[in-house]
């Protein structure tokens, strides 16, 4: 199945919630490589990788219950900047798992971080800053967001990595 169905089946009929997930508690995702991801090397394209991410990301909504809660504000994520660092290539048929963890957020983004593992080889780390918005188009604070996605949700975002905030400060992500 390619990656755009797989997101759009994820979209319409999510997984079950975790009970007793929290925003902070990562978010695994099972996959396996097939034909449509690979490029003409025979090894998963780079921008599948975000396709991927995108899926998982989702399925991070999901284990938390998300999807409905977002549904009811019309809010919806939007990726502001990403990276990924590409480690070891994944191969035709091989199963992977990519963690998603939320590290924290400032006044305008969500930072994610998504790390790719074939058993416990390190493929690739994706770092992802992300906002919502609602269906009128504007921003949606992020501690909003949190607090809706969270029952227990943290009051103030734990410390950022100094690496995330710096590539945040480049990208011109991170609050001005």
């Amino acid at each position: 199945m390619s990656r755009v169905l797989q997101l759009a089946w994820k979209t319409f009929r999510p997984r079950k919630p975790v009970p007793g997930r929290h925003v902070l508690d990562p978010s695994e995702t099972v996959m396996r490589v097939n034909v449509a991801d690979l490029d003409i090397l025979w090894h998963v394209n780079n921008g599948t990788y975000l396709q991927m991410a995108d899926v998982a990301r989702w399925n991070y909504i999901a284990d938390l219950g998300g999807m409905e809660r977002l549904n009811e504000q019309r809010w919806y994520p939007v990726v502001a900047a990403s990276t990924v660092k590409y480690r070891r290539s994944l191969q035709l048929g091989e199963r992977f798992r990519i963690t998603t963890s939320v590290l924290g957020w400032d006044e305008r983004v969500v930072y994610l971080e998504q790390v790719f593992r074939r058993g416990d080889e390190l493929c690739a780390t994706a770092w992802v800053a992300g906002r919502f918005l609602s269906r009128d188009g504007e921003r949606i604070a992020p501690q909003d967001v949190v607090a809706l996605l969270g029952d227990a949700a943290p009051a103030a975002s734990p410390p950022l990595p100094a690496e995330v905030a710096a590539w945040a400060r480049a990208l011109d992500v991170a609050p001005r």
